[in-house]
């Protein structure tokens, strides 16, 4: 298994991008929202990966960290779901909206990915919603680094309220997410605060 490649990034391809380790270039499928991370060719980058060998190809996927490998991971085991829709998936959104989305069962945002319908997002939350470790969930505005976000069925809960009032899902979640709430914050509390911070742009 090639667990990552490390190496000086000579091009980009119209799938992803080549890097050169050992005078072996690799040619990388990568999300979209990646390559806009990625340095201009020339400079070194280090990207995990996941090799998928098929009865007529082999192809290497590359992601910015060991997270986002694992998360394309739980995704392609995800029935309808291949590497390539999963790869669309993640180019859509980062990993932390991908797994609010599954969690608050915010199928609209997930469908935004192209390739990607209304049904298979909505498997994909089904199926996935119990392996999603928000533990691993990273710092929203506010909150000190490293500190988790608090996911709870309240905030799952005004997630969908504020969809229900017109607010984009994406706007709710980032919304939601950089509150600085406690665990034992009711729906109100956490809409309240949300309505506040809307308040101010």
């Amino acid at each position: 298994m090639i667990y990552y490649v490390k190496g000086i990034l000579t091009e980009y391809t119209e799938e992803g991008a080549v890097l050169e380790a050992g005078g072996v270039g690799y040619h990388l499928i990568i999300p979209a929202s990646l390559r806009a991370e990625l340095p201009a060719p020339g400079e070194e980058v280090k990207l995990y990966t996941y090799y998928q060998v098929g009865e007529d190809s082999q192809k290497l996927y590359g992601f910015s960290d060991r997270e986002a490998r694992n998360l394309f991971m739980q995704l392609i085991k995800v029935s309808g779901i291949g590497p390539k829709l999963a790869v669309s998936v993640m180019g859509t959104l980062s990993v932390d909206e991908l797994r609010l989305a599954v969690i608050a069962g915010d199928a609209k945002a997930i469908a935004q990915a192209p390739g990607m319908g209304k049904k298979t997002a909505e498997k994909l939350i089904l199926e996935m919603k119990d392996k999603i470790d928000v533990s691993q969930l990273v710092t929203g505005p506010g909150k000190a680094a490293g500190a988790p976000v608090v996911v709870t069925d309240a905030f799952s809960e005004a997630v969908a309220a504020l969809q229900a009032l017109g607010y984009s899902s994406s706007e709710a979640l980032k919304t939601v997410r950089s509150l600085e709430a406690d665990e034992d914050w009711t729906v109100d509390q956490i809409l309240e605060a949300a309505f506040r911070k809307l308040a101010m742009f």
